[in-house]
């Protein structure tokens, strides 16, 4: 079966044919008047299919039946939302492959990393499965006598999801589960680069609300633009916010969502470095680098942008580095032996050009070949060549994130001139450092190294687990999800008081005479 064959076999899979609708409730896709989207995947430039995105009355309906469900939904016991959520990662294990090769293909990631995005969907409910008994609030001792304190979760509502291209259904899971498993309803509005993955897991989703008679509105997917986001951030309806993309998209969002006092859970950009120490494994040090900068073609908010490296064993890693991009597999990420597929869209490459040209002409000095890729297999434009660029760290276009396959060079003397390098960006999302020395790891990870919300030592910028809360500081938005207590953002905290004696004796002492 050629590639093309494969692709259709797994739309049809998905319901997925030419016309496709914008607007889903849980358990049927609506009708849509808004404008239509091409879809086109930027593996081969062929158009997958038609998206008609929701106008302002599909919209309404959706934020209506959102509404009227979550007033059902959070009366089912966390542990019985937990079941469907069980239920949800056993169907996605079947859909696994046909999943993967579709997120493969439409979005331009490797084979192996659409199914390893799958599998972090999978990973996801397993750990909602867990929290849906765990749920936890403290119990806190009253300085009143007969008196007993405790705090308690309650869910939110409705929290809208707004999801970038580059991780097309992982993210969206991330945040779907745990706030369903919360108590909480949700509405998608995935990228419009990618919103046929979205629906293929709505189509997945929705056989399983029906078999366990989840009611209909629990879980809504809008398609849409940029309008339709600010929609959803200006709704006063919705709940939370968790929106994740540029630091641009996320202040315009934080903005709105902050004027209405709204809750806002934002992750965005990265601009993140490795640290590789005199002691490093240069082995360990050579793999993380070059997975953490190609894979995904550099459109990870977690891929290596910066490598700073100890003034000893620069020369040596630069060249192992170099000979290594010369390997890279560069092609059709349907072939399980390439190692890096296309950019998202022409646009992405006009970005990547562009970054070239500043990198030069601020005075640094490209290392590898560079450009796009033409000829045979590159009919769709997007594909590009991974470049090395040898910089220094205040160059304006190193204080920038470029979504693409580009890795900064640079060289350090002193452990602490490297952390204020690495610390020396507006983003703040992930860090890694590659030594073989405890102190230089402890000093790395204490209060005085690393200023982001991941740092790791002897792995890579890229591949976080579900089980780690994620999210990054400073420009990366300050937001949290997946793992750890990152379930505390979609729920409210209430604390409670209760008096079982027969006085009303008050707080701080204060005597309250009446009569």
């Amino acid at each position: 079966m050629d590639k093309h064959s494969e692709i259709q076999t797994v739309l049809d899979q998905f319901g997925i044919g030419r016309q496709n609708s914008g607007a889903h409730d849980g358990t049927a896709q609506l009708l849509t008047k808004g404008p239509e989207i091409e879809v086109y995947s930027p593996v081969d430039g062929a158009r997958i299919a038609t998206v008609a995105t929701a106008a302002n009355e599909d919209y309404e309906k959706i934020v209506h039946s959102a509404a009227a469900a979550f007033l059902q939904w959070r009366l089912w016991p966390a542990p019985k939302r937990g079941e469907v959520i069980r239920k949800f990662a056993l169907a996605l294990r079947t859909h696994k492959e046909m999943l993967g090769k579709l997120v493969s293909y439409e979005m331009g990631k490797s084979l192996q990393e659409g199914a390893g995005e799958v599998q972090e969907m999978i990973d996801i409910c397993d750990f909602g499965v867990g929290l849906s008994r765990q749920l936890y609030g403290l119990t806190m001792h009253s300085e009143r006598p007969d008196h007993r304190m405790y705090e308690q979760w309650h869910p939110l509502g409705i929290v809208s999801i707004i999801t970038a291209f580059n991780f097309p259904v992982a993210v969206w899971s991330w945040n779907a589960v745990i706030a369903l498993v919360t108590g909480n309803v949700t509405i998608w509005k995935p990228s419009e680069k990618t919103p046929l993955s979205a629906q293929a897991c709505m189509h997945i989703l929705a056989a399983v609300f029906k078999g366990a008679g989840v009611p209909a509105g629990v879980c809504n997917l809008i398609q849409g633009t940029a309008g339709t986001g600010a929609l959803l951030a200006a709704d006063t309806r919705i709940s939370l916010v968790s929106a994740t993309g540029s630091t641009g998209m996320g202040t315009a969002v934080g903005q709105v969502v902050a004027a209405r006092l709204g809750k806002c859970l934002l992750e965005l950009g990265g601009n993140n470095a490795i640290i590789i120490t005199a002691s490093a494994n240069l082995k360990l040090a050579l793999t993380g680098a070059v997975f953490g900068s190609v894979g995904t073609a550099g459109q990870r908010c977690t891929s290596t942008r910066r490598l700073i490296i100890h003034r000893l064993v620069y020369d040596r890693f630069v060249e192992q580095l170099i000979n290594a991009y010369r390997q890279l597999v560069i092609g059709n990420p349907l072939d399980p032996a390439v190692h890096m597929g296309p950019l998202i869209d022409q646009g992405a490459v006009e970005i990547y050009e562009h970054a070239l040209t500043e990198i030069e002409k601020q005075g640094g000095r490209i290392l590898t070949p560079s450009g796009r890729l033409t000829g045979p297999g590159y009919a769709s434009g997007c594909y590009v060549r991974p470049v090395i660029a040898q910089v220094q760290p205040d160059f304006a276009i190193v204080q920038t994130e470029t979504f693409a396959p580009i890795l900064y060079v640079m060289v350090y003397d002193d452990l602490q001139q490297a952390i204020d390098i690495q610390n020396g960006v507006p983003q703040g999302l992930s860090s890694a450092i590659m030594t073989d020395n405890l102190k230089e790891a402890e000093r790395f990870l204490s209060v005085t190294g690393s200023d982001c919300g991941i740092a790791n030592v002897n792995i890579g910028t890229s591949g976080a687990e579900i089980g780690g809360a994620f999210g990054g500081e400073k420009h990366t938005g300050g937001g949290r999800e997946s793992g750890s207590d990152a379930w505390k953002s979609y729920m409210r905290r209430q604390t409670s008081t209760i008096n079982y004696g027969d006085d009303l004796p008050l707080a701080q002492g204060i005597d309250f005479h009446l009569g």
